[in-house]
C-alpha cells in the first residue's frame, strides 16, 4: 500500500511534467502577447512571427496577389518585411517587383494620378493624394463637396453628412494652413485622405459612425444651409468665408487629432497604407495605434497589416484564450509541485518508517541477546 502511494504520486509528477512541457510555448507567447497588449510594433511583431511559422510561402504569395492586383506599393512592402526576416524570395519575382515600382513612380504616371486626385478628388496612391491635397489647399474640393453635399441637405435628399462635415472643418483647416505659412497642412492632408476613404467606400464603420458624430457637432447645419444655398464654386472667397462661419472650432479638437494621425501613417506608409488604416479601424484609438506601429515598422507596415488586420494593432477577441493558456500553465506547475511535495513526503516516511522498523529489530535482537545471556548464565 506504501509503495503504491509512493507510485501514484511519480505518476502524478510524470504526467504533470508532460502536460507543462506542451503548455509551456503556448503560456509564454499567450504572456508575452499579453504584456504587448499595449505596444502595436511589439504586438504586431509577435504575431507576424507565429503567422510566418504557420505558413513559409506567407510573403511570396501575398507579392504575386499584390502584383496580379497592380498594387506595386503592397508587393515592394513585402519585399522589405521579406528582407528584415531573411526570407529568401526568387530573383524573378524580385526583379517584378522592382519593375513595377518602377513604372508607378514613374513621371508619366504621376502626373496622369495627379490629376485624376486634383480633378475629382480621389486618392488611392503618393500622387493622387498629392491632388486631391492640392484641390483641398485652394478650397476647391472643400468648397465643391459642401456645395454638392449641403444642397442634398437643403433639398432633403440623401446626405453624407460625414463629408459634408470634413469638407466644412476642411474649408476651415485651409484657412489656419495659409495663415500660418503651412503649419496645418498636415492635419489639412489627414482630412482629405478621411473624406476620401468615405468617398470610395474604405472608411472602417466603426470610424465612419465616430467621424460622423464628430463631424455633426462641428458644423451649425442651418448656418451652413444658407451658406450654402447662396455659395458657389465661382466665388470661393465668398463661399469659403460663408462656410466657416458655420464651422465649430471649439468642438473640432478630435477631428483634428484624427487628422494629425492619419497623416502620420501617410508619412510613413504612403497614401494607400493611410487608406489601409482606414479602412480597419473601428475608432480614432485605433488610428493612435497604427500610426505608432508605421513610424516603428516604416515601409514594412502595409504587409503586416495585410497580413494580421486589425490584430496588428491590438488583442480582438483573443485576450480570454490567451489567459487560459497561463491559467492551464498554472494549474499544472501547481499539480507538478503537489505532487512533488506529495512525492517527497511518502518517500521521507517510507524512510523514516524503515529506520524505525530497523531500531526496533535491533533492540529486539539485543533484548533477545540479554535473556539469552541471562538464562546462561542462570
Amino acid at each position: 500500500m506504501k509503495w503504491l502511494r509512493i507510485s501514484s504520486a511519480l505518476t502524478g509528477i510524470a504526467a504533470c511534467s508532460l502536460v507543462l512541457a506542451q503548455v509551456v510555448p503556448h503560456a509564454r507567447q499567450a504572456g508575452a502577447v499579453l504584456a504587448a497588449q499595449d505596444d502595436p510594433p511589439a504586438l504586431s511583431e509577435l504575431k507576424l512571427d507565429a503567422a510566418l511559422a504557420n505558413n513559409d510561402r506567407l510573403v511570396q504569395d501575398n507579392i504575386e496577389a499584390a502584383l496580379h492586383e497592380g498594387d506595386a506599393d503592397l508587393a515592394d512592402s513585402f519585399v522589405a518585411l521579406a528582407r528584415d526576416r531573411n526570407i529568401a524570395l526568387p530573383d524573378d519575382l524580385l526583379s517584378r517587383v522592382a519593375d513595377a515600382v518602377k513604372v508607378e513612380n514613374s513621371s508619366a504616371h504621376f502626373a496622369r494620378r495627379f490629376a485624376t486626385g486634383l480633378v475629382t478628388g480621389n486618392a488611392d496612391d503618393v500622387a493622387s493624394l498629392s491632388g486631391t491635397v492640392a484641390g483641398d489647399l485652394f478650397v476647391i474640393g472643400d468648397i465643391r463637396d459642401v456645395v454638392r453635399e449641403g444642397k442634398h441637405l437643403a433639398m432633403g435628399e440623401d446626405t453624407d453628412r460625414l463629408v459634408l462635415g470634413l469638407a466644412t472643418a476642411g474649408l476651415a483647416v485651409t484657412a489656419v494652413t495659409y495663415v500660418s505659412a503651412g503649419g496645418a497642412a498636415p492635419v489639412r492632408a489627414g482630412l482629405t485622405l478621411v473624406k476620401d476613404a468615405r468617398k470610395v467606400g474604405r472608411l472602417g464603420e466603426g470610424l465612419a459612425a465616430w467621424a460622423g458624430r464628430s463631424a455633426r457637432e462641428v458644423v451649425d447645419t442651418p448656418m451652413l444651409q444658407n451658406a450654402v444655398a447662396s455659395g458657389s464654386v465661382l466665388r470661393p472667397g465668398e463661399t469659403m468665408s460663408a462656410i466657416k462661419a458655420a464651422f465649430r472650432v471649439e468642438k473640432a479638437g478630435a477631428l483634428v487629432r484624427l487628422g494629425k494621425d492619419v497623416t502620420r501613417v501617410a508619412e510613413k506608409t504612403g497614401a494607400r497604407g493611410a487608406m489601409d488604416t482606414l479602412r480597419i479601424a473601428e475608432g480614432p484609438k485605433d488610428v493612435s495605434r497604427a500610426a505608432r506601429l508605421a513610424e516603428a515598422q516604416g515601409g514594412k507596415t502595409r504587409a503586416i497589416m495585410k497580413v494580421l488586420g486589425r490584430s496588428a494593432l491590438l488583442l480582438v477577441g483573443g485576450a480570454f484564450d490567451l489567459a487560459l493558456w497561463l491559467f492551464g500553465a498554472a494549474l499544472t506547475l501547481f499539480g507538478l509541485l503537489s505532487s512533488i511535495k506529495a512525492t517527497t513526503e511518502r518517500l521521507t516516511q517510507a524512510w523514516c518508517d524503515r529506520r524505525r522498523a530497523r531500531r526496533l529489530r535491533r533492540a529486539q535482537a539485543a533484548a533477545e541477546a540479554a535473556l539469552a545471556s541471562a538464562a546462561a548464565t542462570a
